[in-house]
């Protein structure tokens, strides 16, 4: 495995993110981990996974909103996700 530059970390972190198909846990993790070692921050992307189980979030979760959190409900392992809204 050869050693990447920020720049080119960036880059594939990008294309991770632009592709619109289902990530596995151990993809999401690599990316994840890659962006730490970096520290380059995930933003807004971030919110796309579940933080306990990283199974990709399309058509996987219960959305509600009450009280300006938005609380997210991973079907697979049931943990709840609360992201205040701006």
């Amino acid at each position: 495995m050869k050693k990447l530059s920020r720049t080119e970390a960036l880059k594939e972190i990008g294309d991770f993110f632009s592709e619109i198909k289902s990530k596995t846990p151990k993809e999401v993790k690599k990316i994840k981990t890659l962006a730490m070692s970096f520290n380059i921050l995930l933003k807004e992307r971030r919110k796309k996974f579940c933080k306990k189980c990283l199974s990709h979030y399309i058509g996987n979760e219960k959305t509600r909103i009450k009280e300006g959190i938005k609380s997210t409900t991973c079907e697979k392992c049931g943990f709840v996700s609360r992201w205040k809204l701006k």
